[in-house]
């Protein structure tokens, strides 16, 4: 088991992703498929996706957030990401952890993101 470093104080500690494993770059394209209906990007390049961990069992778990708490679609997105993901040939089970921390903020948009924006 791989050991990770304990989070400085006051820093939630949310595993790397595992970006290793054959089905990541397939689960990566499937939550670029998932689009915030407010915003014309997509979920990943908005930096909502936090962390994707993939077991032995092809078993991933999405650590992902909004960009508000109050998002009208904060109880339907985490469903979208799970179905996106769940149709990955080799997936076996999907599961789409909603967190508040850290709290999203633009600078954790992607590049593209921020030039679809207009912001660069």
């Amino acid at each position: 088991m791989t050991e990770h470093p304990e989070p400085l104080e006051g820093t939630p500690l949310i595993a790397p992703s595992t970006t290793s494993h054959k089905l990541y770059d397939p689960v990566v394209e499937a939550c670029r498929s998932v689009f915030d209906p407010e915003i014309p990007v997509n979920i990943y390049d908005l930096g909502l996706i936090y962390t994707i961990t993939i077991d032995h069992d092809c078993d991933v778990h999405v650590v992902m957030t909004l960009t508000a708490p109050g998002c009208p679609v904060a109880g339907d997105m985490p469903g979208w990401v799970q179905d996106a993901v769940s149709t990955i040939e080799g997936v076996r089970h999907v599961t789409v952890e909603l967190t508040w921390e850290p709290q999203w903020g633009m600078d954790m948009m992607s590049d593209e993101a921020r030039l679809e924006l207009g912001f660069m």
